[in-house]
């Protein structure tokens, strides 16, 4: 089998039309020249792609690399289509400069199998400096481990943060006060192609629709040979709608038995490993804070964009609120903090935030309009006795000022904020 010029991960036009996202390209950078391979791994059409070649334009503007010794190749393309690893390590091989490093970029290598010992292989017998990138959380499995220990670096990818969606969108649209924004980025979510131009709701869920059906199909429906689909799509349709709220494979078995559909606790644990591993749910554990470990029951999901909730089942201005804890989750894990659900006696802590030495106790609230509200947000906080930073965030119009240590702040100012 022969195989085709190199099918180029993103022309040149495409670059200049999108924003850079120094938040990924500059930490990769950092790591241009050293012996570990970059693995860039996150939802469908979160900006991977378009990532690599950003890092691609500054190896040939600010490091003079010259095109012959940049290589790159999209492996879903159907150029590569029941590719071996043998194959995909002799089409490789043809492309390295003999005498100096060539820098290899390999988009969407799940699609290899094996393709791991093919790096391993490239990396020990060439001098190459290796990125990949994939959409699927197989590629993290024990394959890694077994023949990259030690030689690779991850870097998930997000969709696009607050502060990136009002880049993007000033480059083709008036943009308003943040908080005004944030209501539309709430509605619209982060997926960077619905960001490029002025799109309608309608045709941004259109396409955010497009990347969950070709997600689900690729990523889970034919690479795990999932035969019942109706039953993954009731699944999916429960978890979507419960975002936010605790729930077990049990209650959602249960949910589904009332509607007279028959499916084990196994069969949902199984859908929603598969959800995880194509990067469209994240899973957030409970976390005890009395016996400071985490608990195996009543997690929550969220999901990679809150687009994809919209885009599934209709917009839905109830749901709001749980939207801005998604965006505020994301967030948290876009800043490299480990993400739990806190438990404190029979109270609840909406996040506990860990990253090295710090750590944070979030609230996250559409308003502060009631007393009951303002007790139920708070006095969980002010129960919680230690000195790390605590903040209630809210959608309030003059949130701000501080109760008993606890910050109050609006989610705008708290996702723009550099504070944290």
């Amino acid at each position: 089998m022969t195989f085709g010029a190199d099918c180029d991960i993103l022309n040149k036009t495409e670059v200049l039309s999108v924003i850079y996202r120094p938040m990924y390209v500059d930490r990769i950078m950092a790591y241009v020249d050293t012996p570990f391979v970059k693995i860039l791994t996150g939802v469908r059409r979160c900006g991977k792609s378009t990532i690599l070649r950003m890092i691609i334009e500054k190896l040939k503007t600010e490091r003079n690399i010259p095109d012959k010794r940049i290589v790159t190749c999209r492996f879903d393309s159907m150029e590569f289509d029941d590719m071996t690893s043998k194959q995909m390590y002799n089409y490789l091989k043809e492309k390295i400069v003999p005498g100096e490093k060539t820098y290899l970029f390999l988009d969407e290598v799940q699609e290899i199998t094996n393709w791991e010992k093919v790096i391993n292989s490239l990396a020990s017998d060439f001098d190459v400096d290796i990125y990949v990138t994939g959409s699927n959380s197989r590629m993290m499995s024990s394959e890694i481990s077994t023949y990259l220990t030690g030689r690779y670096i991850s870097f998930r990818i997000f969709t696009l943060s607050f502060s990136e969606y009002l880049m993007f969108r000033s480059k083709y649209a008036d943009v308003g006060d943040p908080k005004t924004e944030l209501l539309n980025y709430v509605r619209l979510g982060g997926f960077p192609a619905t960001h490029l131009q002025e799109y309608s709701q309608e045709e941004i869920y259109t396409i955010v629709r497009d990347i969950y059906n070709s997600t689900v199909f690729s990523d889970i429906v034919k690479r795990n040979q999932v035969r019942k689909i109706d039953q993954l799509e009731r699944v999916v349709k429960y978890t979507f709608n419960n975002v936010g709220n605790t729930f077990s494979a049990k209650s959602i078995a249960d949910y589904l038995k009332s509607e007279r559909r028959t499916i084990d606790n196994e069969t949902v644990y199984g859908y929603l490993e598969k959800l995880e591993k194509a990067y469209l749910l994240h899973r957030c554990s409970r976390y005890d804070l009395q016996g400071k470990e985490i608990l195996k029951t009543q997690e929550k999901f969220y999901l990679a964009d809150v687009a994809l909730r919209y885009s599934v089942l209709g917009y839905n201005s109830d749901s709001f609120a749980s939207s801005l804890e998604n965006i505020v989750y994301l967030e948290l894990c876009r800043r490299g903090y480990s993400v739990n659900v806190g438990k404190n006696g029979d109270g609840e802590i909406d996040f506990v935030a860990v990253r090295q030495n710090d750590k944070l106790y979030i609230q996250v609230t559409q308003k502060v309009n009631s007393e009951k509200t303002e007790k139920r947000e708070y006095e969980r906080l002010i129960e919680i006795h230690d000195n790390y930073p605590k903040y209630v965030l809210t959608t309030d119009e003059f949130a701000g000022g501080n109760y008993e240590g606890i910050r109050t702040m609006h989610v705008a100012d708290f996702l723009l904020s550099t504070e944290y």
